[in-house]
């Protein structure tokens, strides 16, 4: 295993993205060089120690972050006994996750690349646990079935996703500075994309605008 908070950059001759890609890439940067993005709040979130540390608790094992920010909840599985892998689309987002891993004194391998092109990354599987913070919901809806795919490639029997995301934009709101990001996400999207996998829970989010938490898991 690497080094704590090893960080792995990927092939500079990696699949191109297209105008969409490189219009939610150019947004999220924008976000990290003007401070700490909105979903980067430092916290973990009840939804994954309840997963973690509830009284039905997932035993530990190995888990795969995507879109992991700045590592908080990455460093979270890792205390807890995990063995963790963390994805995210932007550097300096995962150069800082790299930083408090090491403060942390804990391990985690995170990597620089594409959550919809695991296949360009060393991530090979299986993996017990995927965790997803808001990142499926702002990928274009076009990866989409690519994301799928690759965590259904990297799925141990009976693993379990967790996932936040925001639900499709309301008729009549303005349009998000990343026009795909009004899709949002949905239950029957989920269902329709992950074959394979039982939807096995859907709870509304706290937030001001219609977010969701949904808990997948993976057909033994």
């Amino acid at each position: 295993m690497d080094q704590p908070g090893t960080a792995q950059r990927p092939d500079p001759a990696a699949t191109p993205r297209d105008q969409e890609e490189e219009s939610v890439h150019r947004a999220l940067e924008r976000y990290y060089r003007a401070g700490k993005p909105p979903w980067d709040t430092g916290v973990t979130p009840p939804e994954l120690v309840t997963l973690v540390e509830g009284h039905d608790a997932v035993p530990p094992g190995r888990a795969l972050e995507l879109g992991c920010g700045t590592g908080t909840n990455a460093i979270y599985l890792a205390r807890h006994g995990w063995e963790v892998a963390a994805v995210d689309l932007i550097d300096r987002a995962v150069d800082r996750a790299r930083e408090r891993a090491e403060a942390a004194g804990v391990t985690v391998r995170l990597l620089h690349g594409d959550a919809t092109r695991l296949d360009e990354l060393d991530v090979p599987g299986p993996f017990d646990l995927f965790f997803d913070l808001s990142c499926y919901c702002g990928i274009p809806p076009h990866r989409r079935d690519a994301y799928a795919a690759g965590l259904t490639q990297r799925a141990a029997p009976g693993a379990r996703l967790l996932m936040f995301g925001y639900g499709p934009e309301p008729v009549g709101n303005p349009v998000p500075e990343v026009a795909s990001w009004a899709a949002g996400v949905t239950a029957d999207e989920l269902h329709a994309r992950f074959a394979g996998w039982e939807l096995l829970d859907v709870t509304p989010g706290t937030n001001s605008v219609p977010t969701f938490w949904f808990t997948l898991r993976r057909d033994a």
